[in-house]
């Protein structure tokens, strides 16, 4: 899969290319990834009024696109005929209990289909308004992956969403170098055409070497074992997804 073909070539320009710099500071090369939001109908339908395209940005609550609902509309005009029909039973059976002329089990038995036929009709009315979707996040839309008129499978994205929070930066560090970071430190981030360096807090360090066998090793294989580390920008807005990046530490600094 190209990203995996991406993330070993990370990994071996890391390895190769790690250095140190002026003041202790050390440099790896690195990328940016996202963590996507995938909006997907519950159930398979035809994709109605998309209403977005790749590129949108939208807020939580936002209408994205609606599925075709005459399925869903049916079941609901049942369900409510069933209610209305229980509910009739049930206040008959109310009735009788009252005066005398009935059964306390039949009162709990149309009490007890009265329930069922409420919750029926909820369950129909929310399965409807699940055909249309709204966004569930605030962010911008990266791909719409149905169009108009495209049948769609239930839990199938139709359309991702990364929001400016999800946006990440991954990077390799050597094993000698991996004691001197921790998480919550803070790391720069340098891009072509980016401008200033981009501050981002380290979130997560890997426990286990990358692309290593788990067999014992000479002093000289230990040197090329790899460490995925990750950090989040604080200011997220220049940077995009599979964007190559220089990631500069700063061991012994506050995070």
């Amino acid at each position: 899969m190209i990203r995996r073909r991406n993330l070993l070539l990370v990994a071996l320009l890391a390895a190769a290319l790690s250095g140190c710099g002026n003041g202790g500071e050390q440099t790896y090369q690195g990328w940016i990834e996202g963590d996507f939001i995938f909006v997907a109908p519950d159930e398979a339908g035809r994709v109605e009024n998309l209403r977005v395209r790749e590129g949108s940005s939208v807020s939580a609550g936002d209408a994205l696109f609606s599925v075709d609902a005459e399925l869903q509309e049916a079941d609901l005009r049942v369900a409510e005929a069933v209610l209305a029909n229980t509910k009739q039973a049930f206040e008959r059976a109310e009735q009788l209990l009252k005066s005398g002329s009935g059964s306390q089990k039949a009162f709990d038995d149309a009490q007890a289909q009265l329930r069922e036929a409420q919750a029926r009709a909820r369950a129909a009315r929310t399965r409807l308004v699940r055909r249309q979707l709204t966004s569930p996040v605030s962010g911008t839309v990266q791909q719409v992956y149905y169009r108009p008129g495209e049948m769609v499978p239930a839990g199938r994205a139709v359309i991702s969403i990364l929001p400016p929070g999800n946006i990440k930066v991954r990077f390799f560090v050597p094993q000698a170098v991996l004691p001197k970071v921790s998480i919550g430190d803070t790391v720069s981030i340098r891009c072509d055409g980016c401008g200033s360096d981009v501050s981002a807090k380290v979130s997560f360090i890997a426990s286990a070497a990358e692309y290593t066998p788990p067999v014992i090793y000479s002093l000289e294989e230990r040197q090329k074992l790899v460490f995925l580390i990750e950090a989040r920008p604080e200011a997220p807005g220049g940077l995009r997804v599979g964007q190559p990046v220089t990631v500069r530490l700063q061991p012994g600094e506050p995070g």
